[in-house]
């Protein structure tokens, strides 16, 4: 065994298990069952053109040869960014620990009671501080949570303004650039009109639906908003506002001026600056709202035995059954990252938040003091962190600061503004005073101006939860992340064979640099010389990407899969507007597809026409056929996932996509089954114009409980020039449509994962890769022959890389698939993804990471499974699969009242007694969850009786 080659680490299955697997699924060897798979007329008749894999060793030594090319300046640039201090044993016992970054988004409540806690805990940390009744689970960043909250707004307009096509969305002139250039892309396709003005000027008038405000305004004044609220609310104008969540800990809460919607950041809650993410977003509102807020929220139910159990509530499941009429295209959140910013709450408490916000805007206050008392002008009449400072010459000051290390805001050639941070020291302050003279005296004035005025400054008291004044030790919050961690399965126990998920091995050489500061601490506004380590291996990255699609140009900046199809289909629609095409909104959309598919058309402008799939689970191509000659004039796009949803390779993907051509639209191809293409077919092959990709899907950043994910934009030479830009630092295209993240690279600090994935691997390993995931899905459908069905195979019955089984069949013995996914629990399995694309189905994708004795596992309990539903019966409601899953706590109980043994209940095959996971609660009520609606931490006394 080559111990350097990285691809043997990487891919579980090995030579000598070749030949077995390859007798059970029939074929004489791994090309044959490729050749069987694939249709012949898309392979790829040459290997992919990137250079050979490098061994760990090489990878990390060649990304800190680069991350030395990145100068980690002090950065007080803000605008929605601060350098941050990660409390070590968070960054060790979280950002580090795959226990945590490997867990999947907890669908399956019973084992992610862990991270629901810690996702509780965030929601609590977001309500308090802003003064709202309820959070959401966290949002990709802030400005896309703002374009949340206009979008929200829009859609919970009174009758009245609907009736009278009311449109206009008032933007404070304070709000960040980025959010700015974010709302200009979400409002346009959906018509809605932005007014982009001064607070204290506007007119109040019929023609608004709602505002957004900045508090405090991206330069740091710090603005009394609580008369324009009340004048908004008068006129039915509903205000929402992007707050600062440090400065939320002593400025008073939007809250409780009454507005509708608060959103922010939680990036200084101790997430690294990673050049722009990736950060947990948060989105807090009103409890009126709760079947309108976009992404998950956590909340507070029961389990079967009437103890208090957490889940993912409401619109988790509204949102994805909605499609087309869902209120946002949202279907993952920065879980990771919100755990991160939670645990930063539970670290400090609230006391510890005072300390560190009242250092910072002291430390605030003394530099506005001694720059004052040096000559400067300050401009800002209230703020907490943020001073805006008129000056001589701001390129002289520039040459400056940037030989001292030093980046601040420069506003314009006689304005910066300067924001500090918890990170901010004595030194620091003297070498910042320094750059703006040589005196380098602290003023010792008490008769300074009132930063924040009485009426601005808190009175109510925050986090007041158990939770948030009980951890301050780090033995004592060690002790409570492992106590959580424990709760939670991830694949650090177990394979996790979500279909369409594809959960595969985060490698740790992937993952280590994400806690090197000369990738964390860089500020994503600052000048490009002071990033060439990233920018490197961005352009490598993206050129990467380029050639295993087959495409012309990426854009990273995409921070989700969701946001990927958005990004997308704007630039389909740029495209054929440029053309004079605009006229062109029909986007068609198989029956089978993702739930977001038609809820991202609807957000780019577009109109969605299903077309049907048929018996065998591809597109009906008569009906596509039909409804495109139908929509031939206006047909803007097919959005189509390939393979299939249904884990096929259709193949007369040629003749759609050529179809869709001769009728003037573009291909859009869903990139969440790339992981069967990398290597042996692209989008470009089978006709496609753009695609995204899952980087947390076949690209191996993790999933993180939930997020974070990226979803980066592959396109075709047509497309290029619409790539979307960034309004501080320039990206994309000629002709470039506004943003569609508020960084100008999305999640870059995530993307290095990827880069040393495909670095790693290298062509050879990837293309192996692919192939060895299409044999594991082949090999787990033959191993299950005979005892349960596959739904849809190809024409020469293969699989692609996942499969779904049918489990309605056993409704005959009065199980249903959730029970069997329950069950798995019991053998310390997590559940493949039940009932999508076809409800009573599970979808099973086992990935190329899983070894054989692994797969022969999962094989082992499905077949045990499928022993115990031949005993069970329609009339038995207490029956192993009914049960399931079985705690500890019921397994060691005085009282036993079941027919089955409590042997067969725990520990049913002999290799669960080696590795037993237990489950810490029995079966969630959902339903009781719902109609008793708890998303923070109240004492268990206000809801155990409810």
């Amino acid at each position: 065994m080559n111990t350097e080659v990285f691809a043997s680490r990487h891919i579980g299955i090995t030579e000598r298990d070749l030949q077995s697997m390859c007798e059970t699924v029939g074929a004489e060897n791994l090309e044959q069952l490729i050749y069987e798979t694939i249709p012949d007329d898309i392979r790829l008749k040459e290997p992919l053109k990137l250079p050979q894999g490098i061994s760990e060793h090489e990878f990390l030594t060649h990304l800190q040869e680069l991350s030395e090319k990145n100068k980690v300046f002090k950065s007080y640039i803000g605008l929605g960014y601060h350098e941050s201090l990660t409390p070590s044993v968070i960054k060790r016992n979280i950002l580090e620990n795959p226990g945590w970054y490997t867990a999947y988004t907890p669908y399956q409540a019973e084992i992610a009671q862990g991270r629901l806690e810690a996702l509780l805990n965030f929601q609590t940390m977001v309500c308090d501080l802003t003064g709202m009744e309820l959070a959401n689970a966290s949002l990709l960043d802030e400005s896309t949570a703002a374009a949340e909250a206009m979008t929200m707004l829009f859609d919970i307009r009174s009758r009245q303004q609907k009736k009278n096509g009311t449109l206009k969305f008032f933007v404070s002139e304070e709000v960040l650039p980025q959010t700015l250039s974010l709302l200009q892309t979400r409002s346009t396709p959906l018509g809605i009109e932005l007014v982009i003005g001064n607070h204290e000027e506007f007119d109040f008038s019929n023609g608004f639906y709602g505002a957004l405000l900045q508090y405090p305004g991206k330069h740091g004044q710090v603005h009394d908003y609580a008369e324009f609220v009340q004048k908004a609310k008068t006129n039915d104008i509903k205000v929402a506002v992007a707050a600062d969540i440090l400065s939320l800990v002593l400025l008073t809460p939007p809250g409780e001026w009454g507005v509708d919607v608060v959103v922010g950041t939680t990036q200084r809650f101790g997430i690294p600056l990673g050049y722009g993410g990736p950060h947990a977003a948060f989105f807090a509102t009103k409890e009126d709202y709760k079947r309108n807020i976009p992404g998950r929220i956590i909340g507070v139910t029961k389990d079967t035995d009437g103890n208090p159990a957490l889940r993912m509530a409401l619109q988790t499941r509204e949102q994805h059954i909605k499609r087309d009429k869902a209120t946002s295209n949202i279907c993952t959140a920065q879980v990771l990252l919100a755990v991160m910013a939670g645990m930063y709450a539970v670290y400090h408490g609230p006391n510890g938040l005072k300390y560190i916000a009242n250092k910072v805007h002291a430390q605030t206050k003394v530099l506005s003091q001694t720059l004052e008392a040096s000559g400067f002008k300050q401009t800002n009449t209230a703020f907490f962190d943020t001073i805006n400072v008129s000056v001589p010459d701001a390129k002289q000051l520039r040459e400056v600061t940037e030989s001292k290390g030093i980046n601040v805001n420069y506003i314009d050639t006689e304005t910066v503004s300067i924001s500090l941070n918890e990170a901010f020291s004595d030194n620091d302050f003297k070498l910042l005073v320094s750059c703006f003279t040589e005196s380098q005296v602290i003023s010792q004035t008490t008769d300074i101006k009132v930063a924040i005025p009485n009426t601005l400054q808190r009175q109510t008291p925050f986090l007041e939860h158990e939770v948030f004044n009980s951890y301050h030790s780090e033995t004592e919050l060690m002790r409570y992340i492992k106590k959580l961690e424990r709760k939670d399965l991830a694949l650090n126990h177990s394979m996790i064979s979500l279909g369409s998920c594809t959960m595969k091995l985060n490698a740790a050489s992937e993952m280590l640099p994400l806690s090197w500061a000369n990738w964390g601490n860089i500020h994503p506004f600052v000048p490009l010389n002071q990033a060439e380590g990233y920018q490197e291996v961005l352009k490598e990255l993206e050129e990467q990407l380029n050639v295993i699609t087959g495409f012309a140009a990426t854009s990273l900046q995409p921070n989700s899969g969701a946001q990927g199809e958005y990004a997308g289909l704007m630039t389909i629609r740029a495209y054929h507007a440029s053309r004079g095409e605009g006229h062109r909104n029909i986007c068609i959309i198989p029956a089978s597809a993702h739930g977001t598919n038609p809820a991202s058309a609807v957000m780019a402008g577009m109109k969605v026409v299903v077309t049907k799939t048929d018996e065998k689970g591809n597109i009906d191509v008569v009906d596509l056929e039909e409804k495109v000659q139908l929509h031939s004039e206006n047909l803007a796009a097919l959005m189509v996932t390939y393979p299939s949803t249904h884990g096929v390779f259709e193949s007369s993907i040629i003749h759609i996509t050529k179809l869709i051509h001769e009728h003037g639209g573009q291909v859009y191809m869903d990139g969440a089954n790339m992981n069967a293409q990398v290597g042996l077919t692209n989008p470009a092959v089978i006709g496609a114009d753009v695609c995204h990709l899952n980087l947390h899907k076949t690209f191996a950043i993790p999933h993180g409980g939930g997020g974070p994910g990226v979803g980066p934009i592959c396109v075709a030479e047509q497309l290029v020039p619409f790539l979307p830009t960034n309004p501080v630092v320039e990206t994309g295209g000629e002709k470039a449509i506004t943003a569609i993240s508020a960084a100008p690279w999305g999640s870059a600090l995530a993307c290095l994962i990827s880069y040393g994935y495909i670095k790693m691997l290298g062509a050879e390993g990837l293309t192996d890769a692919t192939r060895i995931a299409i044999l594991n899905a082949n090999y787990i459908k033959d191993k299950l022959k005979g005892k349960f069905d596959v739904l849809y195979a190809g024409e020469k019955g293969r699989a692609a890389h996942e499969m779904i089984i049918d489990c309605r069949p056993f409704k005959a013995h009065g199980v249903e698939v959730t029970d069997i996914a329950k069950r798995l629990m019991d053998y310390g399995f997590h559940a493949p993804t039940v009932s999508f694309p076809v409800a009573g189905t599970i979808m099973i994708e086992p990935t190329e990471s899983e070894s054989l004795a692994e797969l022969d596992r999962f094989c082992n309990a499905m077949l045990s499974i499928r022993e115990e539903i031949d005993e069970a019966s329609s009339e038995d409601e207490h029956n192993v699969l009914k049960n399931a899953p079985h705690t500890l706590e019921m397994i060691t109980s005085d009282t036993w009242d079941y027919l089955y043994s409590r042997k067969k209940a725990a520990f049913p095959l002999p290799f669960v007694s080696e590795n037993k996971f237990w489950p810490t609660i029995r079966r969630t009520d959902e339903a009781f969850g719902d109609r008793n609606l708890i998303c923070t931490c109240a004492p268990i006394e206000a809801y155990a009786e409810v």
